[in-house]
């Protein structure tokens, strides 16, 4: 098959195949006589695993290692490592998962607390480094863990 077709039924550009190949993670492609790439199948289920394995986050040269272990006969290898790489995504995710709810809470109370502050004072002068409004006072004041528009005054 050709480059198209290939990249067609792999769900993915004639330039990532390209990529692929040129870095050497997908075996060359043997050549017509007009230059055309010509694909196997055992090609495209190279790069389909290739590809899966990087929609699952796994580094490249983890990925590249694999699929190549797969279809040169080495299963026992791939059955060995798949499930430590799987192990450290699942928890780079977890880690990921936490941050981004620590950042939803921050959020939440920043948008709680801005819908319930007290009318807008006056633009203050920026050349003093104060915030500019009640909104970036608060959004400056969460982040240092003091919102400095609820200060009472004369602070």
């Amino acid at each position: 098959m050709q480059i198209g077709e290939l990249a067609r039924r792999v769900g993915v550009s004639t330039d990532t195949v390209r990529f692929y190949e040129r870095s050497g993670w997908l075996p060359r492609a043997s050549r017509r006589a007009n230059a055309y790439r010509d694909y196997r199948e055992s090609d495209a289920e190279h790069l389909r695993l290739l590809i899966d394995l990087r929609r699952l986050d796994i580094p490249l040269e983890d990925a590249a290692k694999i699929a190549s272990w797969c279809h040169s006969g080495h299963c026992a290898d791939s059955r060995t490592a798949l499930p430590s790489l799987i192990a450290l995504r699942r928890a780079d995710v977890a880690e990921r998962i936490g941050r981004l709810q620590e950042l939803d809470a921050r959020l939440a109370e920043l948008e709680r607390h801005l819908a319930l502050t007290r009318p807008s004072r006056p633009i203050l002068a920026v050349l003093d480094a104060t915030p500019c409004c009640d909104a970036a006072a608060a959004v400056v004041g969460s982040a240092e863990g003091a919102c400095t528009c609820c200060a009472p005054a004369g602070n």
